[in-house]
């Protein structure tokens, strides 16, 4: 089994996917990194003080989508959003799309996954966000929400209002910025890439197709639910999983089925579930990490019948 010429060509199929990896995540944090800096925390907060509900979930969805906050990051942000006067609905669909939506994900998924597989995937959770959203505000779940403040998370340090110069000079700023955050968060994420691909290789050469094939193919209806609730307590980073899960589904493995352990894990982590305890009441906890199982099955079972 762990013959020269295998042990070769996972170290081939390692250093392919890693280099893939590490061009995009290069590419992804620089984006992600301006992104931020044109859309602050506090511009957040005055575009969702809109008073139409629906339009409200729509930007709310929208800016969890183009805003990669980490659910560290994301919570004082609602905690922010609540205490500005945001609506509840656009609070949630901002809650429940910055996780699971993003620049990083949606460019991964482009890359390991194909056009098709992003297209669903994108139109589909940022859907569910927007009609949770106004479904959970009509049905008087902001009354759950608790009168805390949540200290810590990203702050942020720099923000295109307050950078100086003329147009040009700022932007140049900004480009600066943001290279240096590209690389400072690669330096962070740098183990779970090898890991990913170290894990990714590994399966790829050693693995039986047919065990994966039987355990958790397209056939096996049990395995999508299952893998979302495998998911959930799991603090899955997607930089590590992605790779994994297009070698998996490469061997056998339906592509709802790790899309549905993916969107657990990235939706509704332990840390994530615990900061969410310090905000809201019991109730909209439990909904919430429902919501995250719902929106991981549903998509799993698309995903396996489309695809």
């Amino acid at each position: 089994m762990f013959t020269t010429e295998a042990l070769i060509n996972a170290g081939k199929t390692f250093l392919m996917l890693f280099g893939e990896l590490f061009g995009l995540f290069i590419g992804i944090s620089f984006v992600v990194a301006l992104l931020q800096i044109y859309i602050s925390q506090d511009r957040i907060k005055r575009i969702l003080t809109t008073p139409k509900k629906g339009l409200n979930s729509v930007l709310g969805a929208l800016l969890g989508a183009v805003t990669p906050f980490c659910s560290c990051s994301t919570i004082p942000v609602l905690v922010g959003l609540f205490k500005s006067g945001a609506p509840f609905c656009g609070a949630i669909s901002f809650l429940l799309t910055s996780p699971i939506l993003n620049p990083a994900i949606i460019t991964l998924m482009l890359a390991f996954f194909g056009v098709k597989a992003t297209i669903i995937y994108a139109v589909f959770t940022f859907a569910f966000a927007v009609v949770m959203g106004l479904i959970l505000d009509k049905a008087g779940f902001a009354k759950y929400v608790k009168n805390v403040t949540v200290t810590g998370g990203h702050q942020d340090s720099v923000s295109w209002e307050n950078l100086q110069g003329t147009f040009c000079q700022k932007q140049r700023q900004a480009i600066k910025l943001a290279l240096k955050d590209s690389f400072g968060l690669f330096k962070g994420v740098f183990g779970f890439l090898l890991l990913g691909a170290g894990i990714g290789a590994f399966i790829y050469e050693f693995v039986p197709t047919d065990l994966l094939a039987n355990f958790a193919g397209a056939n096996s209806l049990w395995a999508v639910p299952l893998a979302a609730i495998v998911g959930i307590p799991m603090y899955i980073r997607t930089e590590t999983m992605i790779p994994i899960a297009s070698i998996l589904i490469a061997k056998g493995v339906a592509p709802g089925v790790m899309i549905s352990l993916i969107l657990g894990g990235a939706g509704a982590s332990i840390p994530e579930v615990s900061l969410l305890n310090s905000i809201f009441k019991k109730k909209m906890v439990v909904t919430f990490v429902l919501c995250i199982f719902a929106v991981a099955t549903i998509t799993g079972y698309i995903f396996n019948f489309v695809l």
